[in-house]
């Protein structure tokens, strides 16, 4: 790709190397009439400091923004138009306060649920993740605000992660860990990326030619400026060689002199310099034209936009009992610290000040005026308060009442930014005070408010339902409610799977790693395909969630779509209310060249129904989906076969299956002297060259045996140049190479 720059040779190259590095924490340079530019954190809120931008200030208070759901609720929506409503409102609210770049969304795959910055991301599926971050990217740049897409890459866990390398396989990088950012730098153009902390195989991510040049820039053509995450840079000259083009936050000019002695003494190139000088000011340009005086937004629209998005967010995991939705009526105990003190967001650089919060025990009143609500803790931050107390009020409230909704989760300290989990259990606390409970109330629904994944295996079949809300934003207390007295039918889905306990997780015994180094030895196996392909038993599967109503799938069809396929998916509401329903559709291969999941997700899409009516979901599956990455070839390869597509309600939830025959070109490798001799024989050029020369030694080679043998992984094991080395002068000198190189040349390699 050929960037097409500013000219500014009319700054000077010290001036040039000046726009490469912050003026303060979050303001870039104003140099000559390049204008500067001010970012700010988010991606679910606005932090934007009330006093001066020169500290990160993580504690201090910041201007009042609307706290949307964070991505691990978002996510939950399995709709790329939510993630476009609150992209695009968190643009008014930038151009109201006059900032021009969100840092946002974060897109990094969940690969093990202790991550202590899970919360910020979408899923431990790279389809997901790159749906729903290209729609907030999508409708935040609508709004002339650009997004920062972070944190790139391969940036999985907070434990030393200023210096961890994450030493991951090839394929598995492209097909899992960078396909969220392909997507989005492909489909959506940011304005800008975050360059990771961590090393990736060895190179900080600050100075990875091979990441941020040629494949972010090459490979996937983006046009806009790298920046660094807080801090990243540890050798700015290393730094702008790679391709990274600012260097936050600003530090008084230092880095800026040792860009200049670097091209006084020749260690960098003036092409970098001025490269780079090119994109900031195309970018500064940009920021400056997109700017909105005048913008003004309503908090209270805002803050009904959050609650309609959190509640579409809320996944009901089990009503066996039908308990739900709650009647307004009769007794109904409130149980637990989270039910007046809310969770609603994650600690750390996304924390935001909310413009107001939805206290639960508030709206779960005001929805049931009619009923006796009552309240008890249960439990308690403050490890100083006394727990059996608190655990007795709670069970007498339980008892007396015709049903108990309690409030379980983990609190802020045990889940943010800077350090990972230790487990993935909720506190042993909690856990005795609803075992204590159920036994004096069994008609009992828990909530959930939590960021990462928590164990559910020694509750799930207790309670009479259960509600997952993970972290729901400023409007928790408003959406919980809706969905349980049914103004909301729950229609969220898992974007993680529950497992039964932390030993099962694909990345158990490498996580977080050790000196310095994380081996990502589970390779494409993460999440679901981890547990899908081993046929381990899971708490809930991923894409789990259920409704107030039922669906039928019908039927299932695919069909090509240019190169690209649409599964068209009948569903039918079978149940007596309205509901949304979330249809997934998964591909398989069976005997694939390379080892996959017994299926992954290729697509998805939702209809709202009313009770009896029936519909035609369309789900686009785009080629590429069908592909895996050849580390051979150095591509993304789609292989020719008969594909199964499942249209299904979770991954291990299938309701329909058809079969395509998809149509590509045989897979060819280069052929060279270590190649096999069995595909050396079924290349079609050198098979055909080679077959009356050895079709001889083949008829030897099975002769006088009785038994039917299949010889195939013998002669795939056997090296093409060794073996001819056991022919002597059997083959015409010559011949071998000419007969390599025409075939080579014919599968598009060259010689």
């Amino acid at each position: 790709m050929t960037d097409t720059l500013p000219d500014t040779t009319e700054l000077s190259l010290a001036d040039q190397a000046r726009l490469g590095s912050g003026a303060d924490f979050w303001t870039t340079k104003r140099v000559g009439d390049v204008p500067a530019v001010l970012m700010t954190d988010g991606p679910h809120g606005i932090r934007k400091q009330e006093e001066s931008s020169d500290q990160l200030s993580l504690s201090g208070r910041s201007v009042p923004s609307t706290c949307f759901p964070p991505a691990v609720a978002l996510s939950q929506t399995w709709d790329a138009a939510s993630a476009f409503r609150v992209g695009e409102a968190l643009g008014r609210e930038c151009q109201a306060l006059d900032i021009q770049v969100l840092l946002g969304p974060g897109v990094n795959i969940k690969r093990d649920p202790r991550g202590g910055r899970n919360f910020e991301y979408f899923s431990e599926d790279p389809f997901v993740a790159g749906v729903l971050g290209e729609g907030w990217v999508r409708g935040l740049q609508s709004m002339g605000v650009g997004a920062s897409l972070k944190h790139f890459a391969v940036n999985n866990q907070e434990w030393d992660r200023m210096r961890v390398s994450a030493d991951v396989d090839a394929r598995a990088l492209r097909e899992i860990y960078l396909r969220p950012f392909e997507r989005i730098v492909t489909n959506a153009q940011p304005w800008t990326v975050m360059c990771s902390y961590n090393r990736i195989s060895g190179i900080l991510a600050s100075q990875n030619e091979w990441l941020l040049t040629d494949v972010l820039r090459g490979d996937w053509g983006f046009d806009g400026i790298v920046m660094s995450d807080w801090g990243a840079v540890a050798d700015r000259v290393a730094a702008v060689t790679a391709g990274l083009d600012l260097q936050m936050p600003g530090d008084d000019g230092t880095s800026d002199a040792r860009v200049v002695a670097a091209l006084e003494s020749g260690d960098i190139e003036e092409s970098a310099v001025r490269r780079n000088a090119g994109r900031l000011e195309r970018f500064a340009r940009r920021a400056r034209a997109e700017r909105r005086p005048g913008t003004v937004w309503s908090a209270d629209d805002h803050h009904a936009i959050a609650r309609e998005v959190a509640g579409r967010a809320i996944v009901l995991l089990r009503d066996d009992q039908g308990l739900l939705p709650l009647q307004p009526s009769g007794a109904i105990a409130v149980i637990g610290e989270f039910a007046v003190k809310p969770r609603y967001q994650g600690g750390g650089s996304s924390h935001v000040t909310p413009t107001r919060v939805d206290i639960p025990l508030d709206e779960i009143r005001a929805l049931a005026a009619d009923a006796s609500v009552t309240f008890a803790a249960g439990f308690s931050a403050d490890a100083d308060a006394d727990r059996a107390a608190l655990r007795a009020a709670a069970v007498a409230e339980a008892a007396a009442s015709d049903v108990s909704v309690v409030f379980l989760g983990l609190f802020e300290n045990q889940e943010a930014e800077g350090a990972d989990r230790p487990g993935i259990d909720l506190p042993e606390d909690q856990l005795a005070l609803l075992e204590a409970v159920l036994a004096a109330q069994p008609r009992t629904v828990v909530v959930l408010s939590h960021g990462g994944v928590v164990r559910l295996a020694p509750i799930a079949a207790g309670p009479a339902a259960i509600v997952d809300g993970a972290l729901l934003g400023q409007a928790a207390g408003g959406a919980l409610a809706d969905v349980l007295f049914g103004v909301v039918n729950p229609s969220g889905r898992l974007t993680e799977t529950v497992p039964e306990r932390i030993q099962d997780v694909p990345a158990f015994t490498s996580f977080p790693g050790e000196r310095m180094h994380v081996r990502y030895g589970e390779g494409i196996f993460v999440g679901y395909r981890w547990y899908d392909t081993r046929e381990i038993d899971v708490t809930f599967p991923f894409g789990h969630g259920l409704s107030y109503t039922s669906f039928d799938y019908e039927s299932v069809s695919v069909v090509a779509d240019g190169d690209d396929y649409v599964a068209q998916v009948t569903v039918r509401n079978t149940g007596e209310r309205r509901g949304r329903e979330v249809v997934q559709v998964y591909a398989s291969l069976d005997g694939s060249v390379v080892a996959r999941a017994p299926r992954w997700l290729v697509g998805f899409g939702d209809v709202e129904l009313e009770s009896g009516e029936r519909a035609d979901v369309s789900v686009p599956i785009p080629r590429d989906e069908l592909a895996f990455w050849s580390e051979e070839l150095h591509r993304r390869v789609v292989e020719p076969g008969t594909y199964a597509f499942h249209a299904a309600a979770s991954s291990r939830d299938i309701r329909r299956t058809v079969e395509v025959e998809v149509d590509a070109e045989p897979i060819r490798y280069r052929l060279t002297a270590e190649s096999s001799l069995g595909e050396i024989m079924r290349d079609p050029i050198a098979g055909a060259a080679f077959a009356d020369l050895f079709a001889a030694m083949f008829a030897q080679f099975s002769a006088g045996s009785e038994e039917d043998v299949d010889y195939t992984p013998i002669l795939d094991s056997s090296p093409f140049g060794r073996f001819l080395g056991s022919l002597g002068g059997a083959v015409p000198p010559g011949m071998v190479d000419d007969v390599l190189s025409r075939a080579n040349t014919a599968n598009g390699f060259e010689g």
